[in-house]
């Protein structure tokens, strides 16, 4: 274990420790490796399907729990142990497609870490491209969710940001004491469920682990960070974050273009404080 003050750093992965190649740079793959040879454990806390962020795991050396899919599905990226799977229940989902399939925006639901969508369109390519994941086309997702008879993981409606962010207006009262809603890419807007967030997993996986609260940094960018920057004793939000975002953090480091991840590991795993 971590001589040092904070033992658990957890680490969002587009814009914050994604280059904007979606790529880790090289000085921050360094530095997770130098937290870890110190005792820190360090995990992912992503939007990202467990099998998208599983690659970037491995590049790492991260053998511990993942918080994906917002904080909705937790598992080990070595042994497959899910340690909770909280997905949107099921009658809920059907409500979420069908007040979105009204304005014709494109929907991705998640299966069994499979991505599910009703049609081709360039929103899903933009997602394949992003995730690195091939996704299903099954024609109308209300009927193919019904056939399923399963809660999906998530939810994410991919439009342009001012409709997306018409949408989160109209949504909230509806869903919003049902459900977890945020942004995370602009363009990008999730449902969970209530305790899928990022904060909530990041707690369970403290709880699992034996760390306190005060002992955990947490390093993000969007609206899907909040949660987990909040609850962590050190909330960083780099420094290509919105303004908003920034107003929340406890300190804003360089950008991820910047390596902004390696100079939070530098400045507080590495140096005793």
């Amino acid at each position: 274990m971590s001589k040092y003050k904070y033992k658990l750093l957890a680490l969002d992965l587009d814009d914050t420790m994604l280059n904007s190649q979606l790529m880790i740079p090289g000085d921050s793959r360094r530095a997770v490796e130098l937290a870890r040879q110190a005792g820190a454990r360090v995990t992912l806390a992503t939007g990202r399907m467990f099998c998208s962020a599983l690659p970037f795991a491995r590049e790492l050396g991260i053998e511990e729990y993942l918080i994906t899919y917002q904080g909705a599905l937790v598992k080990h990226a070595v042994t497959g142990d899910v340690l909770f799977h909280r997905p949107v229940p099921f009658d809920l989902a059907l409500e979420v497609i069908e007040l979105v399939n009204r304005y014709g925006y494109h929907i991705n639901i998640y299966l069994d870490d499979v991505p599910y969508i009703a049609r081709q369109t360039k929103e899903s390519e933009l997602y394949t491209a992003i995730s690195r994941i091939s996704m299903k086309e099954v024609g109308d997702l209300g009927a193919f969710l019904r056939e399923r008879g399963q809660d999906p993981t998530k939810i994410v409606v991919v439009t342009r940001e001012e409709l997306i962010d018409r949408l989160l207006a109209e949504v909230r009262p509806i869903f919003g004491d049902q459900l977890h809603i945020s942004k995370s890419k602009p363009h990008f807007l999730e449902f969970s469920h209530p305790l899928g967030n990022k904060g909530d997993a990041l707690a369970a996986i403290a709880k699992y682990y034996g760390v306190a609260r005060d002992e955990i940094i947490a390093v993000g960018d969007s609206y899907n960070d909040l949660e987990m920057i909040d609850y962590a004793g050190l909330g960083v939000v780099v420094g290509n974050a919105r303004p908003e975002i920034k107003a929340r953090a406890d300190y804003v480091c360089r950008t991820n273009d910047e390596c902004g991840v390696a100079e939070v590991v530098d400045k507080f795993i590495l140096t005793n404080l």
